[in-house]
Order: C-alpha cells, then sequence, then structure tokens
C-alpha cells in the first residue's frame, strides 16, 4: 500500500494585515476601558503639556519576548507623540531587568498608555514563556507542541502568535480553517444504516467520509478547508477511520499504552495519517506523551493557564 503524503499543516499566524487589525481592535477596545470619552485627569494635572521623557519597558522576570515588535501599533492607536524602539527579538529569551522598548517623547503620552501597553505585553510574553517551557520538554523528540481554540475572546490570533514565538505551532485558527470533527459532532450528527429506518448517532467511519468528501469543495463562493482531523477516543473507533483519507486523528484522553498501541497500529498500515494526542498534557506529563511516538501534542495550558509575565516601565 502506497502511504499517503503527509498532510499540510494549518495555516500559522503570522505577523500580518489580520493580526495587525486584530491588535488594533484590541487597542482601541482597551483605551476606551481607560479614558472612556474622558481624559487621563491625573497626568493632566500632575504633568505639563511640554514635558518630555523616556522610558523602557523592563522585564521583573526571566521570559520569551512575544508581541515586543507590535509595540508601535500599539502606541499608534493611542495618537501619541512618541517614539518606539524596539530593542529585543521575537522569540528571544530575556533576564530579570531587561529592557525590551524604549519609548521616548510627550510625558504625558507615556503616562497614558502605559497600562494598556504593559497588559498586552505581559499577557504576551507570559504565554511565549509557557510555551518555551513545554517546548524544552520535547527536546529529543520528534513530537511537534500545538495550542488549541481555548483562547481569551478577541485575542486568538495575538495569542496564537504568542505559541509560535515560544517555539510552538499552531493547530486551526477557527472553525473555518479546518475540518475538526469531534465526540459532540458524533453525538449530535445522524445517519441512517442499511435495512433501517431510524436515525442513529453519526459514527466516526462516516462523519470521516462526509469531511473528506467535502473538503477542497465550493459552497457559493467559499472553499472547504483542505485539512480534515478527527477526534477518538477509544482504539477500536481509531481503526475504523484509519484509511478514510483524513489527515489527523486526535487521540483524547489515551493513556500511555494505548498511544504507543496506536502509533503501533497507524505504523503497520502504512497510511501516512498524523497522530495527535491531546487532554491532560502537562508539563510532567508532556515528555512521557512524546516518547509514545505520536506526531503532535496538543494542549490548551497554552494559553489558557498562561500568567501574564511580570514587566515594568521604568524612566531613563
Amino acid at each position: 500500500m502506497n502511504p499517503q503524503p503527509v498532510p499540510a499543516d494549518y495555516t500559522p499566524v503570522e505577523i500580518d494585515e489580520r493580526l495587525e487589525n486584530d491588535l488594533r481592535q484590541l487597542v482601541r477596545l482597551a483605551i476606551a476601558e481607560d479614558l472612556d470619552v474622558a481624559v487621563d485627569w491625573t497626568t493632566l494635572a500632575m504633568i505639563d503639556a511640554e514635558r518630555r521623557g523616556a522610558c523602557q519597558i523592563v522585564s521583573r522576570a526571566h521570559g520569551i519576548a512575544a508581541g515586543i515588535a507590535l509595540t508601535p501599533w500599539i502606541i499608534d492607536e493611542f495618537d501619541a507623540d512618541l517614539d518606539v524602539e524596539v530593542l529585543v527579538g521575537e522569540g528571544e529569551p530575556f533576564s530579570p531587568g531587561a529592557p525590551l522598548v524604549r519609548l521616548s517623547g510627550s510625558a504625558r503620552d507615556l503616562l497614558t498608555s502605559e497600562r494598556v501597553t504593559l497588559n498586552l505585553l505581559s499577557r504576551l510574553c507570559g504565554i511565549a514563556t509557557l510555551t518555551n517551557r513545554y517546548v524544552e520538554k520535547l527536546k529529543g523528540s520528534d513530537a511537534r507542541l500545538y495550542d488549541t481554540r481555548k483562547t481569551t475572546p478577541g485575542m486568538r490570533r495575538l495569542e496564537k502568535y504568542a505559541v509560535r514565538c515560544g517555539g510552538g505551532h499552531n493547530h486551526r485558527t477557527g472553525l473555518f480553517d479546518g475540518f475538526l470533527i469531534k465526540d459532540n459532532h458524533l453525538a449530535l450528527g445522524q445517519s441512517r444504516e442499511a435495512g433501517h429506518s431510524d436515525e442513529m448517532p453519526l459514527g466516526a467511519a462516516e462523519a470521516a467520509r462526509r469531511a473528506v468528501a467535502m473538503r477542497g469543495g465550493m459552497m457559493k463562493h467559499l472553499v472547504a478547508p483542505s485539512i480534515v482531523e478527527i477526534e477518538v477516543d477509544r482504539l477500536d473507533q481509531m481503526a475504523t477511520i484509519l484509511l478514510s483519507g483524513i489527515d489527523i486523528i486526535l487521540l483524547d484522553n489515551f493513556s500511555l499504552d494505548d498511544l504507543r498501541t496506536a502509533v503501533a497500529a497507524r505504523d503497520a498500515s502504512g497510511v501516512a495519517v498524523e497522530l495527535e494526542a491531546s487532554g491532560n498534557i502537562t508539563l510532567d506529563t508532556i515528555a512521557s506523551v512524546a516518547a509514545t511516538g505520536v506526531d503532535r501534542i496538543s494542549s490548551g495550558a497554552l494559553t489558557h493557564q498562561a500568567t501574564s509575565l511580570d514587566l515594568g516601565m521604568d524612566w531613563v
């Protein structure tokens, strides 16, 4: 049996106009939270309009840079009289005390933009830093680490971009760029077997067949995504879909023994479908999961359990 070609991966999030648009919309909302329809009264009372100054955004902890290159877009949304100098590259590690960005210009604008800028950069650097800790655990294996859609509403592209800065890979961005058949699709979908008039829950094999038949096709002016992935939680489900033409099988909450069995079954079949482990992936377990031979490991913890990195603004 000739193996299928290795599937193309989901499109990675990069610095482009979509990421810029998401960031600018988020910054506008953050500015509205801070200023409403008023002004920064404290700064107006304390700081002369002509006062100039300079400061650096400095890390208080070890971390990985993410979003630092986006700082000019953040400042631009404030319509601030400030010059921005980025001092560290995306994905680069830094130590406590390391300056990440230098800002200079209107002292009033520096103070007014401080909290929004720090909040966003702290969040993105925190995700990149946690992701990098997971990636370090995968050294010596061929497994790749992926994020999920368990992201902060409105921040998905930004948070997925931060995962990439930390050395991880991006799973699908949303519902629009990949088929991912999950247990609830099977529970709510219906099928009718030959000789039976009653509708039954959708089986994994039939679900895979439907998605494979639809991929790459047209619906009105839309083109269906090319990648088909299905989630299974039992080994017997995997056996029914191995030869269905799908690209990725997500092995949900499998034991280590079952993961090894799944890998052996895939290898014996000669099919180039990729196997993705997911469920209860932690820093303590990820190396053992990778050692089973799976190709991919996905974890929502990269985004929904990441804490913001401690960054501050120091005056120069």
